[in-house]
């Protein structure tokens, strides 16, 4: 199971993108949620196997036909059990 945390740049709002991307996970049979940030970039967290994942990460990387993505920063972020909890300093 591998969990990552996306945020992507370039002239990606408007083109329905957002959209896209949600369809594109349930395809993947990926779990997450994707966002318009207010600066015109979209931030998305998605969680799956790892094949998958890295499927959706390269979609994320090209968009939806009509988006220009200029960028895609991921960061790992850990996949916490059912039976787990964080605690934090």
């Amino acid at each position: 199971m591998r969990r990552v945390h996306a945020v992507v740049s370039g002239d990606v709002q408007g083109v329905g993108f957002r959209y896209a991307a949600a369809e594109h996970a349930r395809e993947l049979g990926v779990a997450g949620w994707v966002r318009n940030l207010p600066d015109g970039r979209v931030e998305a967290e998605v969680e799956g196997e790892s094949g998958a994942v890295e499927r959706m990460i390269a979609w994320l990387e090209r968009g939806p036909r009509a988006a220009r993505v200029a960028a895609v920063e991921v960061a790992e972020t850990p996949v916490l059990h059912e039976d787990a909890f964080l605690i934090e300093h």
